[in-house]
């Protein structure tokens, strides 16, 4: 089964998922979220911590002595995806780095100043003003 972009999200805080801290989750109701989003919608009910699905209002019961986080399953669809879409983004990341350090290596060394090309340049004006002096008179 292949995921969708919009699955590869958070759909409480729209952030994608990462192996980090945006972790995927999963409620009792096969709902994805990230921990943190969990950790924040997580509730005391008659001493449990209990989390309330915003799509389908199930009610997910979590162990206490564990974080909500900690007490859920990872997603592992998600989970197995982030490292290639990481792997993409660092990626792309690096090439635009690369294209960038060539930009301005380019741009440095096309307009770097030496005093040899400024006394070349001196002389040619200087001729060419003498040309065009002596052309007008």
């Amino acid at each position: 089964m292949g995921l969708m972009s919009e699955d590869m999200e958070c759909c409480v805080c729209l952030q994608p998922y990462s192996r980090r801290e945006k972790i995927p989750r999963m409620l009792h109701c096969k709902h994805t979220f990230c921990g943190l989003c969990l950790q924040a919608m997580s509730r005391l009910q008659s001493g449990l911590p209990t989390v309330c699905c915003p799509l389908c209002r199930w009610i997910t019961c979590t162990e206490p002595s564990l974080t909500v986080s900690g007490s859920l399953w990872v997603n592992t669809e998600i989970w197995d995806q982030i490292l290639d879409t990481q792997q993409e983004e660092e990626e792309e990341e690096r090439k635009q780095e690369r294209k960038e350090a060539y930009r301005q290596t380019q741009t440095t060394t096309q307009y770097t100043w030496s005093p040899s090309r400024h006394c070349d340049l001196r002389l040619k004006l200087r001729n060419f003003l003498r040309r065009i002096k002596h052309n007008v008179l």
